[in-house]
C-alpha cells in the first residue's frame, strides 16, 4: 500500500484536503485499496484551518512515506526546524513530494525547489522568486513535475495534481473514473493556464457576457462585430462602444484571445495536428496562428507544442 503524508500547518486551506476523496475514489475503484492517506503536523493534533475547521493529525515521525503532499494557505506557513529536516530527509526516501499553493514556500524553504521548475498560487508567485531566486518560478502553470517533485497552484489545482498523480500510478482510465465520481473535467494539462480568457475580460453585463460565451462556443465560425452584436441585440456601433467599456479591449482583440486559449491548450495536448488547431480555432491559417502564438506567448506554435511534450515526459 502507498502511504501518502499530508502535510498541514495552522491556518491551512481547507481546499487543500480535496487531494483526500481522490485517493478514497480511487482506492474504491480497486480490488483492494492503493493509498493509505495520512494527515501529519510538526507537533501532531488538532491543527485549525485558516476557515475555523480543524483536523486530527499525526505528529512527524520516520518519513516513510511513498508520497508527501504539502498543502497552502492563505499567507505565509510557519515552518520550524523540524519540519525542515523531515522534508529533507522524506525527499530521499519518498517516491514524490509535491505542494500544493503556499506549500512551494515549504519546500522552497526546504532547499527542494532549488533548480527546479514550480508554480504556486499566482498571487504568490512574485514572491516566492523574490524569496528563493533559486526555483524556476512559472506563475501561469496549473500544475508542474520536475522529476520526483510536484508543485501546483492554488485552490481547485489541487485536484488536477492528485488525478495526475493517480493517473501516473494507476492509468488513466482509473483517473477518468476518479474525475467523473467527482463532477469534474478529467484534468487540466499541468501546462494550462491559472487564468481563464473570459475571467481577464471581466464583463459587466448579461449581453456582453453572453456575446463572448457564443464567441467561445463558436471559434471556428465568423465572429465578426455585426455577429456578436446581433447576439448581444444591440447595433455593431453600440456593442463595439460597451463591450471596449466594459473589457478594455475591441472585440476584435477579445475573440483571438478567446482563440489563442483555445490554441494553447490543443497544442499543449500534442494529440492534434496544427491544420487542427487552425481549423477548430478559426485563425485563418498556420500563419495567422504562428503570428498570434508569437504576439501573445512570444513562440511559435511548433515550439509550444514541444515544450508541452518535454514537460509531459520529464
Amino acid at each position: 500500500m502507498r502511504r501518502i503524508g499530508i502535510v498541514v500547518f495552522p491556518g491551512f486551506q481547507v481546499i487543500s484536503l480535496a487531494a483526500v476523496p481522490v485517493f478514497e475514489l480511487a482506492n474504491a475503484l480497486q480490488e483492494s485499496p492503493i493509498y493509505d492517506v495520512r494527515l501529519i503536523s510538526e507537533a501532531g493534533g488538532a491543527i485549525r484551518s485558516s476557515g475555523g475547521v480543524s483536523v486530527q493529525t499525526e505528529a512527524l515521525g520516520e518519513p516513510r512515506y511513498d508520497t508527501i503532499m504539502v498543502v497552502g494557505g492563505a499567507s505565509r506557513l510557519p515552518v520550524g526546524p523540524a519540519m525542515i529536516g523531515f522534508l529533507r530527509s522524506a525527499a530521499g526516501a519518498s517516491r514524490r513530494v509535491t505542494a500544493t499553493c503556499t506549500g512551494a514556500f515549504v519546500l522552497a524553504a526546504a532547499g527542494l525547489l532549488d533548480g527546479k521548475r514550480a508554480t504556486t498560487h499566482w498571487q504568490y508567485a512574485v514572491a516566492l522568486r523574490q524569496r528563493h531566486p533559486c526555483v524556476r518560478v512559472e506563475e501561469d502553470r496549473i500544475f508542474i513535475k520536475d522529476g520526483a517533485v510536484w508543485t501546483s497552484a492554488g485552490m481547485t489545482a489541487v485536484l488536477d495534481l492528485a488525478l495526475a498523480m493517480v493517473e501516473e500510478d494507476l492509468g488513466r482510465d482509473v483517473s477518468r473514473a476518479v474525475a467523473r465520481q467527482l463532477v469534474v473535467y478529467h484534468r487540466r494539462p499541468g501546462g494550462q493556464s491559472q487564468y481563464s480568457a473570459l475571467l481577464e475580460l471581466e464583463p459587466k453585463s448579461d449581453r456582453v457576457q453572453s456575446a463572448l460565451a457564443f464567441a467561445k462556443r463558436h471559434l471556428n465560425e465568423d465572429l465578426s462585430v455585426e455577429r456578436l452584436a446581433d447576439v448581444a441585440r444591440l447595433s455593431p456601433r453600440q456593442f463595439s462602444r460597451v463591450f471596449r467599456i466594459e473589457t478594455g479591449k475591441s472585440p476584435a482583440k477579445a475573440v483571438e484571445q478567446l482563440r489563442m486559449e483555445a490554441a494553447r491548450l490543443m497544442l499543449e495536448d500534442g494529440r492534434h495536428s496544427l491544420e487542427d488547431v487552425v481549423r477548430e480555432t478559426g485563425f485563418a491559417n498556420r500563419e495567422r496562428l504562428r503570428r498570434a502564438c508569437l504576439r501573445a506567448l512570444g513562440q511559435p506554435p511548433q515550439t509550444i507544442r514541444r515544450s508541452a511534450w518535454f514537460q509531459r515526459t520529464a
